[in-house]
């Protein structure tokens, strides 16, 4: 509609001006496409499970901020913020509550460190529904000189004799996390154990478990030091002591020093 001058009329304008903004809606409010995934159709990610398609993570010796989160409720999991299909999904506990930490994010995504195989899996999620922490600790594990360290806020807690995986089963080395904190007295070599989000890349099971490499302790001090374990990292009781006042999601860091 035009008036005598040529221009568009004042009612036209106002329909033009509405048109404009439901396009913008439709432009910008794209992030919540996702929401209607099907959750039931994938695959979950857990320390038993493998998603072959998960991207791997791209920085794998990298600190991180100190942020984790917990979803509170299944949530899909994305190659990158504009795929259109998940990939899988990730639920809200493991061994206990499942916390994750973030190794980058972009506007309304985060980008996690998974617990299934292959290892390094890293995977996005919208950033809703999720409870959010910081944690100030930093694991280290170093395999040639056969040694953990426990730092705080970025200040040495300790550092101890560790026995890391044997040459035939190594311990994977990058970044992963502390998946859970279990103490069972059925397990004579070491009641506490805590699991990480890695796996041995040798070994498909241990012990009837599916290959989660974990932090545990060992009643021989002789392993301290020593390349012995099928890919596990064993310390010291006092290192098991001050690691399970670690919270869940915090940073490991593997490497060959």
């Amino acid at each position: 509609m035009r008036n005598e001058r040529g221009g568009t009329s004042v009612p036209a304008l106002a329909v033009l001006i509405l048109l404009g903004v439901v396009a913008a809606i439709g432009i910008f409010g794209n992030k919540d496409h996702h929401k209607n995934v099907d959750l039931t159709t994938l695959a979950a990610s857990t320390t038993a499970t493998t998603i072959a398609t998960a991207p791997l993570d791209t920085d794998p010796f990298a600190g991180t901020g100190g942020l984790v989160v917990h979803p509170r409720t299944e949530a899909a999991l994305f190659s990158s913020p504009d795929a259109d299909d998940a990939f899988g999904k990730i639920g809200p506990t493991q061994f206990g509550p499942t916390w994750l930490p973030v190794v980058d994010q972009t506007d309304g995504w985060l980008r996690v460190l998974l617990p299934s195989k292959p290892n390094r899996s890293t995977g996005w999620i919208q950033d809703e529904d999720l409870d959010r922490a910081s944690s100030s600790y930093l694991i280290r594990v170093h395999t040639s000189s056969r040694t953990l360290e426990l730092f705080h806020n970025n200040l040495s807690l300790g550092t101890w004799k560790a026995g890391v995986g044997a040459t035939k089963t190594p311990t994977p080395p990058g970044r992963t996390f502390l998946l859970g904190s279990i103490i069972d007295h059925k397990r004579s070599a070491s009641p506490v154990v805590l699991p990480l989000g890695a796996h041995s890349p040798t070994l498909d099971t241990f012990g009837g478990g599916p290959g989660t490499v974990a932090i545990h302790g060992w009643p021989n001090p002789h392993v301290f030091g020593a390349a012995i374990s099928a890919g596990c990292v064993r310390v010291p009781k006092t290192a098991l002591a001050d690691l399970q006042k670690v919270p869940l999601g915090t940073l490991v860091l593997i490497d060959s020093k």
